[in-house]
């Protein structure tokens, strides 16, 4: 019997089957039953499925009658005979409705009882081969059976195995930043620096406070530093008293005070609630220097924080991300939301306004006016030379012109803005008064020479000589200018409104992220790294169920396992000697010709066997899969490893296998994950530690008996996919289900093997209609790519099961009125 269909182990909806045979003692048989009477069942239907031995059957009356007692039953009831057998006594406890009997009269097919077994607890089939019993007489009938099992090679199965338990946990992550895009919006706020819509027109620095003060102290005095440059850069700031007027140096010499000032109670307000949660204590801190705390924004809230993980975690789990990179984008989201607190904005606060800035802006500048000297001195040279051609007039013009020059730069001089008019700041200057002078001196002497040889007309004279004097003024003023601009720039005051700006918008985003969103932003980390360290523990979990499997068997679910052939069964190894001594003669042949042939019926005797399907061991050989090309690497199982009525054929794995098998796991490990956002709400940061080994083993090991029992093609237990979405059984195995199709379109009943010797044949009913047969198919194998059209032609009867990995016709066969003997309970004995 599969070890997966015994009490300790049911299948979902499948019976619950014990084992009654052998000499045990009586108690042995009771703790069977009370183990089967325990086993869960699915819905109100209680199906049991028992071997016991046909001998037996009156003696284990009581134990039946257990079986039936605690609510409504049914029983099918696997008898096991003796070659020698002829009778069959049974209790008006196995009688239709509610049980029936299946009579194996050759002890030598008992190598068909675990396929078997596994055949009829499938519930569908159970259900309808009790309704065949109830139709057939005495609700006894010898099976007579032809199966097809689809399966995987071994090398296919731990294939696929490895690949999708890899394709589950995922290679090893290195420690590089993992990326964290595509994170919900209620995520999303906590990574970056923006600030909620509803804090936009928030007040951080009121002007009542200490650092709005100084905020405002710094805007007021650029604000004035601003404006006095704009009045003494022009004409009035060289002319007039106006530049006299205005304190600029004063004025930039405030702003740097009142910015050093700003920065320290900035940078002081930082450290005093530097913390990375913060408390009432901190918000009267930060309200002592002026720094004014909305209540929490109505965009986020740590009762959402959750719930947006766990959307996050199902959202990359469901792109079929590994475990492992799932942890690594998690840990990576933790550390990024994680808050160091206020304290560590000192840095940056350093880069905008270090020391530097406030030194920069205090620094001396010279003020420079009219470029080289010696440019100066030829241009002022070259007008003095124009104003001096006027003839007689020129000799005191031309000299004029380089004195007018020399005035305007020393009045630049003495205007100029880096000096206060108290003379307490002044960071000294140079226009080039001398130099003009003399140029202008030595031009106009030449200019005056000139003209007085060339006689120029008056009015030619007193055209140059406007034009030196208009252009004398004009060069000033555009030295003028472009000095006070160049001290201007090199002073660069108005780069402090930057500074301003960038410290108040990390002041806001201090505030929001490190102060406001501290307490958010702790469950946030704690829960991203919880949930990281919950995946890679299931990672590690998956790996070593893998590891450990591999070392104890290879594999460890076998081809022939789901019969219980494991590596170091003594019942594989003695079926295995049962099955050479059939293969090499040890019984004699016999077909359904034979049967009829020794009932004298020439309805069935105008019948002729095909060798192709004589069911006899020593001639039977297994059937060659269909040329198509979705069976192209099935290979068929080698004669005599196999029952006579079983024809197995192996795939490679098809294209959909593994991919199956990782969703089954991805969607298992979400379920096991949705049972610990509960404790990640509650305490996210002891949630890491959650034993989930136990639960994902099972998971692991459910799946992996899937994988054994019918290729995966049924879903998991307790999942909500439907099952037609699910891929066919072609596209799991690799194996297509023609020769299926075939079989069951064929009515012949030469195709069957009956589980009974020849001698037996006798004993059997030989009524053809009579006989009531069960066609079986798994879903999966109609489902999907393959289509319906290999199915037309089968007939409407079939039987369509949930799950399972056999296909093919059970074939009820009564037996005569006087073989059966029904025993009232009071000629039963004690079990």
């Amino acid at each position: 019997m599969s070890p997966r269909a015994t009490p300790d182990h049911p299948l979902p909806g499948h019976a619950v089957c014990l084992d009654l045979r052998g000499e045990a003692p009586a108690h042995d048989h009771d703790a069977a039953v009370r183990a089967a009477l325990a086993a869960p069942q699915r819905g109100p239907d209680r199906r049991f499925l028992v071997l016991d031995d046909a001998s037996r059957l009156v003696e284990h009356q009581l134990l039946y009658e257990r079986l039936s007692s605690y609510g409504p039953a049914q029983v099918v009831c696997l008898a096991v005979g003796a070659p020698g057998e002829r009778n069959l006594r049974r209790s008006l406890t196995l009688r239709p409705p509610a049980a029936g009997v299946l009579w194996l009269l050759d002890a030598s097919h008992d190598t068909a009882l675990r396929p078997l077994v596994d055949v009829l607890a499938t519930p569908e089939v159970f259900d309808a081969a009790l309704r065949a019993l109830g139709d057939v007489v005495h609700g006894v009938a010898v099976p007579s059976v032809r199966v097809l099992e689809h399966d995987l090679t071994d090398e296919a199965r731990a294939r696929s195995w490895r690949q999708a338990v890899e394709g589950l946990s995922g290679p090893d992550v290195p420690d590089r930043p993992a990326p964290t895009e595509g994170v919900p919006p209620e995520l999303a706020l906590l990574l970056d620096e923006s600030v909620p819509r509803s804090l936009a027109g928030h007040d951080w620095l009121p002007s009542h406070g200490r650092a709005g003060a100084q905020l405002r102290a710094c805007e007021e005095a650029l604000d004035d530093a601003v404006e006095g440059h704009d009045r003494v850069r022009g004409p009035a700031g060289l002319l007039t008293r106006v530049g006299r007027s205005h304190d600029l140096p004063g004025d930039i010499e405030r702003l740097a005070e009142a910015l050093a000032r700003f920065r320290t109670t900035i940078a002081d307000a930082f450290a005093a609630a530097g913390g990375s949660r913060l408390t009432a204590e901190h918000r009267g801190q930060l309200r002592e220097r002026g720094i004014e705390l909305p209540e929490m924004p109505r965009e986020i809230s740590r009762a959402g924080i959750v719930p947006a993980l766990r959307d996050h975690t199902h959202e990359l789990i469901g792109r079929r991300l590994p475990l492992r990179s799932v942890a690594a984008r998690l840990a990576a989201l933790s550390a990024r939301s994680a808050p160091a607190g206020s304290a560590a904005r000192l840095a940056r606060l350093d880069e905008i306004c270090g020391v530097e800035e406030t030194r920069r802006l205090s620094a001396r500048y010279p003020f420079l006016a009219g470029g080289s000297r010696a440019v100066a001195a030829g241009v002022t040279a070259a007008l003095a030379f124009v104003a001096g051609l006027w003839p007689v007039l020129g000799w005191a013009l031309g000299p004029a012109v380089g004195v007018l020059a020399a005035a305007l730069a020393r009045l630049m001089l003495r205007h100029r803005p880096n000096r206060s008019p108290d003379g307490r700041l002044d960071g000294g200057g140079s226009t080039g008064a001398t130099p003009r002078l003399f140029g202008g001196l030595l031009g106009g002497t030449a200019g005056a020479g000139t003209g007085q040889l060339l006689g120029l007309p008056v009015w030619a004279g007193a055209l140059t000589a406007a034009l030196a004097l208009a252009a004398v003024v004009l060069l000033a003023l555009r030295d003028w200018t472009r000095a006070v601009d160049d001290w201007w720039s090199r002073a660069d005051p108005e780069d402090a409104r930057r500074v301003l700006r960038e410290i108040h918008e990390l002041v806001v985003t201090t505030a929001v992220h490190d102060w406001l969103f501290a307490e958010v932003r702790h469950h946030c980390s704690d829960g991203a790294g919880a949930v990281a360290r919950l995946l890679r523990s299931l990672a590690a979990t998956a790996d070593a169920y893998d590891d450990e499997n591999e070392r104890a068997d290879g594999y460890g679910v076998p081809n022939g396992s789901v019969y219980g052939d494991a590596p170091g069964d003594p019942y594989r190894t003695e079926k295995r000697k049962e099955r050479a001594d059939t293969s090499t003669g040890g019984g004699a042949a016999w077909s359904w010709q034979d049967w009829a042939d020794s009932a004298g019926d020439d309805a069935w005797s105008d019948r002729r066997s095909d060798p192709r399907d004589d069911p006899s061991p020593a001639s039977a050989p297994v059937a060659s899969p269909p040329a198509s090309a979705a069976s192209a690497h099935v290979a068929p199982a080698p004669a005599g490893s196999s029952p006579p009525w079983l024809e197995r054929r192996y795939g490679d794995g098809g294209p959909a296998l593994v991919d199956t098998l990782v969703g089954d796991l991805v969607h298992g490990t979400v379920r096991i994950l949705d049972a610990c956002w509960a404790g990640i709400e509650r305490d996210p940061a002891n949630a890491g530690r959650l034993p989930l080994d136990e639960r994902l083993t099972e998971l692991l090991h459910e799946t992996r008996t899937r994988l054994a029992r019918d290729v995966a093609a049924s879903p998991p237990s307790g999942a909500e996919e439907d099952p037609g979405e699910r891929p066919d059984a072609a596209r799991l195995t690799g194996v297509a289900p023609d020769a299926i199709a075939r079989l069951l379109a064929a009515d012949d009943p030469e195709r069957t093997v009956p589980l009974c010797g020849p001698e037996h044949l006798r004993l059997l009913s030989h009524d053809p209609s009579a006989v009531r047969q069960v066609r079986f198919v798994p879903e999966a194998m109609r489902r999907g790519v393959t289509g319906d059209d290999i199915w037309r032609g089968t007939a409407e009867d079939v039987v369509w099961t949930g799950a399972g990995r056999h296909a093919g016709v059970l074939r009820l066969v009564p037996l005569r009125a006087d073989v059966v003997r029904t025993v009232r309970e009071e000629e039963a004995g004690a079990p």
